[in-house]
This record gives C-alpha cells, structure tokens and sequence, in this order.
C-alpha cells in the first residue's frame, strides 16, 4: 500500500529543467555585476587619492601640505606671508615666514650703510634702490609690478639670500615716485601687509654738505677717475672729504625747510602703515637701534656689521669753505642746533 501512495505522485514531479543556455547567461549576469562594482569602487578611490581620468589620460593633482599656522599674535597675522617664487622652489623653506619692508628715505641720509647692515644679516634681503631707474616708477601699475616682484622673491641681486629668507625689501627714496603716489603706494602696503623703517638725519646741514660732495664727485671722480658714493677705506674716504663745498647761504633756509617739510609729509602720509623711525645719528651712537630694527623685523637678533667707512668726520667747520657765512646765516633761527651740536663720529 505504502508503494501504491508513493506512486500517486509522479516521479519527475520536483526536478525542473533549465534550458541549455541558462547557466552561461546567469555567468555573464554575474560578471557584469562584479565588473560594475569594480568600476564604482575604483572611481570611488580614485577619487580620494586625486588622480581624475580625463580624454585617455590620468591627472595627478599634487596637494600640498598645508603650512602650520604661526604662533603670533592676531594683529601680526597680515604682516606673515608665505611667497611662492616664480623663478625657483624654496623646497624645505616653504613654511618659513617672510616679512616684507621698506626703507623710506633720503638721499645722503645713510640709507646705504644702514641697507649693509640689514644686508649682514643672514635672514634679510634688502635689494637696494631699485627706483632709481625712472621706468620701475613710471607709474603706479609698473611700481607695483616691480613691488610684486620684490616681495615674491624674484628679484635677482647680489643681496639676494638663500630660500631661507625671513625678510625682504628694498631701499627706496622719497623722490622715487613715493611722495607722488602716496595715496596708492599706501594701500598697497596695508593690503600686502608691507612694513615701514623710515631713515633721516636728524642734522640736515650734514645731509646738505653730502648732497653737495657727491655730486661734485660725479663729474670730478676723485678716486683714480671713478666716481663712489660709498667707500670701504679710510683711504678712499680721506680723499673724498678733501673737498670742501660752498654753501649757498642765499638759499640755505629755504633749502632745509623744504627738506624738513618733506620728511613731515612722509612721515604723515605713511602713519596709517606699520613702521619704526629711525634717525641715522642715533643709530651711529646706539647699536641698540638695531636690535629694535630686528626686533621690529621678527629676525633673531644679531651683532651687524658694514665695511663701509664714513666719509666727513668730525666738526663741520672742517667740511665747509664758507663755515663762517653759514654760522652767521644760520644763528637764531630754527637751524641753529646744526651748527651747535656736537657730533662724535
């Protein structure tokens, strides 16, 4: 009986046939599957690591390592830049902060000795008085070209230090397009976060017998049929000081006061930027002015030194031909002090 109700179902009644073809098509189902998610995968990687297939073509988009951000105080944040030259990679110094400056000043003011000084320092760069050449200040788009430059450490000159650079500028006169465009020239130092060292003698009866020696040189050339402005023996500088030039007492007061009313002008035109004034007689007496100065520059501190020699030492009745006429001209007027004080070097 138990075979008979067994046999009521029929044997084949629980085994399906599949077609011939059917398990290639479910392999192929399969691999397309796994080839899709492979490729999903792999986008979603590649991605991640940067590299984009473009037109046939892999791009591998480096990304830099984001600089640390520097311990200083918030105010002194837009005064810390990170330059990126044009003309060669700073490599292991890229996260080293550069400041950049400027020395405002004046012809015969000691801006030259006082540049050399920076200049010794191994982490400044100041690269001299690049507006002298007229077509650097022909306007305001070719000074800020020439800024631009400057602060991004393209520009090549023999005071042009290593990657390391922690402060970078130039020299540059008040009559070298800077009182012209002041109104622009300003904005470009807040905005670029550019500081200020204003250079001036305090005697400006010195500066004037200066102006006057040198440019008598240019066409005399008293060194073997050279001109200097600058010397680097006593030798040199005791040729030099030989000549005594006459002062045109006529316009000796007028002359002094527009100088003076220039240095005023500056100084209030370039209050609103961050800056340090100097006077080169105090920095002659007081090599604590330069630490100031390193200080002011975020640079370790450092004793500088310059091989330039001075040229005009001592009393200014030894440099003067009409010494006495200009004693008389000066002699209680606000001038008077010029020819009083007592200069030790």
């Amino acid at each position: 009986m138990a075979d008979d109700e067994h046999s009521l179902i029929p044997k084949d009644s629980f085994v399906f046939k599949l077609p011939k073809k059917s398990p290639l098509v479910l392999r192929m189902v399969v691999l397309m599957f796994v080839m899709v998610c492979a490729v999903y995968i792999c986008s979603i990687c590649l991605k991640q690591i940067g590299v984009v297939p473009s037109a046939g073509f892999l791009n591998v988009e480096v990304f830099e390592k984001p600089c640390p951000e520097p311990n200083i105080e918030p105010w002194d944040i837009p005064y810390v830049h990170y330059p990126k030259p044009k003309t060669y990679n700073r490599e292991e110094c890229s996260c080293n902060p550069v400041r950049y400056f400027a020395i405002l000043s004046m012809q015969r003011s000691g801006s030259g000795w006082f540049e050399t000084l920076l200049n010794n320092h191994t982490n400044i760069s100041s690269n001299g008085e690049i507006f002298s050449v007229k077509d650097r200040r022909a306007n305001v788009s070719t000074i800020f070209e020439t800024l631009d430059k400057v602060y991004n450490l393209d520009w090549l000159s023999s005071a042009s230090k290593n990657e390391c650079t922690s402060a970078v500028g130039l020299k540059w006169m008040l009559n070298q397009g800077l009182m012209k465009h002041h109104e622009e020239i300003v904005e470009y130092f807040k905005t670029r976060g550019v500081s200020a060292i204003f250079l001036f003698r305090r005697n400006l009866l010195r500066r004037m017998i200066s102006v006057l020696a040198n440019s008598y040189d240019k066409d005399a050339k008293l060194l073997n049929g050279t001109h200097k402005s600058h010397v680097h023996s006593p030798k040199e500088a005791e040729i030099l000081a030989r000549y005594k030039p006459l002062i045109n007492t006529t316009l000796l007061i007028a002359d002094l006061k527009q100088v003076q009313e220039m240095t005023t002008k500056a100084l209030s035109y370039f209050n609103t930027t961050r800056h340090i004034f100097l006077y080169y007689e105090d920095v002659v007496k007081n090599r604590t002015r330069l630490d100031d100065v390193q200080e002011f520059l975020k640079v370790p501190k450092l004793n500088l030194k310059s091989r330039q020699v001075k040229i005009h030492h001592g009393p200014l009745s030894q440099h003067v031909q009409n010494w006495e006429e200009v004693q008389k001209t000066l002699k209680g007027t606000g001038f008077e002090n010029f020819i009083l004080e007592d200069y030790r070097k």
